[in-house]
């Protein structure tokens, strides 16, 4: 593939992780409950992984799959303990 083509489908990508983070984050601070914060973050998370393997396919170095792992383990981890000690909105 081409260099000039290689970029242009990373920054369309980019464009697209940038739509969707504002997007996300809007869903988290304006969600009408608790619940709907919790899948707002579960996407975020989603999104952060999605964009360390971008970047890992831009820059070809594959040193941030650590962290690709540890974001992954936090996510499932807060979503499951936000499950199981979650209260219904107003009680």
């Amino acid at each position: 593939m081409p260099e000039s083509l290689f970029n242009a489908v990373l920054l369309i990508a980019g464009l697209m992780f940038a739509v969707a983070f504002i997007l996300t984050m809007w869903r988290i601070l304006i969600g009408p409950n608790s619940l709907d914060r919790l899948i707002g973050l579960d996407g975020l998370v989603a999104m952060i992984q999605c964009m360390f393997a971008t970047l890992i396919c831009w820059t070809m170095d594959t040193t941030i799959a650590n962290a690709m792992m540890v974001v992954a383990l936090l996510g499932f981890i807060s979503s499951v303990s936000v499950a199981r000690f979650r209260k219904r909105d107003g009680s």
